[in-house]
């Protein structure tokens, strides 16, 4: 299998409100950056959407490292989603009819998980780390390009 080292971040302005993911894909000695925006989303839905779209681009099942500053993802993916199947999606098995936040997504990326072998990383954020800092800059970029889309449009 191919190895593949994933550094992923979203976030948002307002929480919910704008928000962006990036994804920085290394292999072989190739980079691939990538990045997406929302227009009104929450900073758990783009850490999702991060890691979802980092795996969608991998074109063959590929060992992965991902490398992220949410727990959420990482904890989620790790600890708590195989406990959700487990309950048919629920986050308790007592919680009646409590789904899972984010359902579509987690269920996304547990298919998107299925096809390669994933090892979740969890690093502090905003700690001088290279990509996970570049990873933030194109977020922020990202949102950026959102706030000047709707300034340019005119109002109707």
């Amino acid at each position: 299998m191919k190895k593949v080292v994933i550094h992923t971040d979203g976030g948002c302005h307002g929480n919910p409100g704008p928000g962006a993911w990036a994804a920085i894909l290394k292999t072989d000695g190739h980079t691939k950056e990538i990045a997406g925006a929302d227009k009104f989303t929450t900073n758990n839905r783009m850490e999702l959407a991060a890691a979802i779209q980092a795996l969608k681009a991998l074109k063959q099942p590929c060992e992965v490292e991902l490398w992220t500053d949410s727990s959420y993802l990482a904890k989620g993916y790790m600890e708590w989603m195989p406990k959700w199947k487990a309950n048919g999606w629920q986050r308790k098995p007592r919680a009646k009819n409590k789904p899972v936040m984010n359902l579509e997504l987690w269920q996304e990326l547990d298919k998107l998980g299925a096809t390669h072998k994933i090892t979740f990383h969890w690093l502090r954020g905003h700690n001088g780390h290279p990509l996970n800092e570049r990873c933030d800059a194109l977020v922020q970029q990202a949102i950026d390009s959102l706030h000047k889309d709707a300034k340019e449009r005119p109002n109707r």
